[in-house]
């Protein structure tokens, strides 16, 4: 039976249905992209894929929306698979804003950062520990948070979604030139 277990491992690998042994990948992850790039980032170590890129989506968790054809809904960030735990360090230096005015769907203790000279806020939704509060500066390069799956069905990730400064979910535009996503070379 153990034979029959690694050969079904061995098959699912080689096809590329299950994650390479070390990828730690979490079995709940589910990608709504057919983009396969892993993605390095200064807001994050190692390379990454997005789950649920910004636009329009068939992921089941968005009202239908009208800019959208099919009845998919719109997701107003970037969904990036990665382990739970995770760092997560500030590019820019940035301000701990309340995260009063954000929902349950980010999870139970989103970062909300502002940079003022930069003309961006910045909702980073299923994070596990939160290492600053609210009025907190966090200066470039600064650990200030872990991933999690907090809030989210599908498994570890960090939800990434920039806003127009104390602007609302209308005003969140594609957030990847802020993040400076970049194909991680082999």
């Amino acid at each position: 039976m153990r034979r029959l277990g690694a050969l079904i491992i061995a098959v699912l690998l080689v096809l590329g249905l299950a994650p390479a042994a070390g990828a730690g990948g979490d079995p709940r992850w589910v990608f709504y992209t057919k983009d396969k790039t892993r993605y390095t980032s200064p807001w994050f170590h190692g390379g990454h894929r997005i789950m649920i890129p910004f636009g329009c989506t068939s992921a089941p968790y968005y009202s239908p929306d009208p800019r959208c054809s099919d009845g998919r809904g719109f997701h107003h960030g970037l969904d990036i698979a990665m382990e739970c735990g995770t760092p997560l360090y500030a590019r820019f230096r940035a301000r701990v804003v309340s995260n009063d005015s954000l929902g349950s769907a980010y999870g139970v203790n989103p970062v909300l950062l502002r940079n003022r000279k930069r003309h961006f806020d910045l909702v980073i939704g299923h994070t596990e520990k939160v290492y600053v509060r609210e009025g907190q500066v966090v200066r470039a390069g600064t650990m200030f948070a872990r991933a999690n799956d907090s809030g989210a069905p599908d498994g570890c990730h960090l939800h990434f979604e920039q806003r127009a400064v104390g602007g609302g979910l209308s005003t969140a535009v594609w957030p990847r030139k802020l993040l400076d996503l970049t194909p991680r070379r082999r």
